[in-house]
């Protein structure tokens, strides 16, 4: 008897077998046809897919990939639907130009971002994120997995979801899971005592389900960022929101916000509208640009 074809999502792919999630909620080991790999096409977490599921001695196989709304390329993770940065509020420091580069990774790849600050009950305040970052695009949630400040807001953020968690180790981003789905019982890092750096406990990009929220999510091992993206140094400007109010304004179409005269951002920062480290970061990223391109014609 031939098996049904059945629609699903991949949740993970480990030596050539992928693990799907059908439609009935049952989790199959499939292989991908041999037509995908002579096509140049590898299936991902997160691609959805048609499949056969296995029968008696036939193994399982991947028959089609359904068509992408959108892919991150290293790890490659398909069809996400919000890129979570998580910073932590103490130790780790937050590593803002990370989470710069992260918010630009996101908006080159048209995916939704939200900014956690974890680890809120370990400070007097918040920092300087919220206040950095309030008119970046992203929504901006203050936590601690610790007390479960600010985990129903969370909860309600991942609800219906694929969500790709990213940021620094340590910061505590299985702690979260762990917080909001208890029945996962991740294995959590910690800070070395001797440095206070993370350690990298992540190992492949892996689907988790969040029970009760019918929501998934990545625990990525991390992001090779600028070299996963195709862009020149003008068009940074377009992908920072705060700047897009005032562009208009500057004397010059092609204004790239650096030492243009009569530049409206530059005006905004002076004033105060646009937080002035925000934008500092912003011109040693269009450094790297620049050089990146400069290195290009060597």
């Amino acid at each position: 008897m031939e098996a049904k074809l059945i629609k699903g999502r991949i949740l993970k792919g480990i030596g050539g077998f992928y693990y799907i999630q059908g439609e009935d909620g049952d989790v199959y080991e499939c292989k991908a046809k041999g037509r995908f790999r002579k096509e140049g096409i590898k299936p991902a977490p997160g691609d959805k897919v048609i499949f056969t599921p296995p029968v008696q001695t036939q193994g399982g196989s991947i028959d089609e990939i359904l068509p992408r709304k959108n892919s991150l390329p290293r790890p490659m993770i398909a069809n996400i639907d919000l890129l979570m940065i998580v910073a932590s509020a103490g130790k780790p420091e937050a590593d803002l130009s990370l989470i710069d580069k992260l918010l630009l990774y996101a908006a080159y790849n048209h995916v939704p971002a939200a900014i956690v600050l974890n680890k809120i009950d370990t400070v007097e305040d918040a920092g300087t994120i919220p206040q950095e970052y309030s008119k970046c695009g992203a929504q901006i949630l203050q936590i601690s997995a610790k007390t479960g400040q600010g985990l129903d807001q969370l909860k309600e953020l991942l609800r219906g979801k694929f969500t790709c968690l990213a940021g620094q180790s340590a910061v505590g981003k299985s702690t979260l899971l762990n917080a909001v789905a208890p029945s996962l019982g991740l294995e959590t890092g910690g800070l070395s005592k001797k440095t206070d750096r993370g350690r990298h406990t992540t190992r492949h990009s892996e689907l988790l389900e969040l029970p009760g929220l019918d929501a998934v999510v990545a625990d990525t091992p991390g992001f090779s960022i600028l070299e996963c993206m195709d862009i020149e140094p003008e068009q940074l400007r377009e992908y920072y929101p705060e700047f897009a109010a005032v562009t208009g304004e500057c004397r010059f179409d092609s204004c790239v916000h650096d030492r243009e005269p009569q530049c409206a951002v530059k005006k905004s920062v002076a004033e105060g509208i646009i937080p002035e480290a925000r934008y500092t970061r912003y011109l040693k990223l269009l450094q790297e640009l620049i050089e990146r391109r400069e290195k290009r014609y060597v």
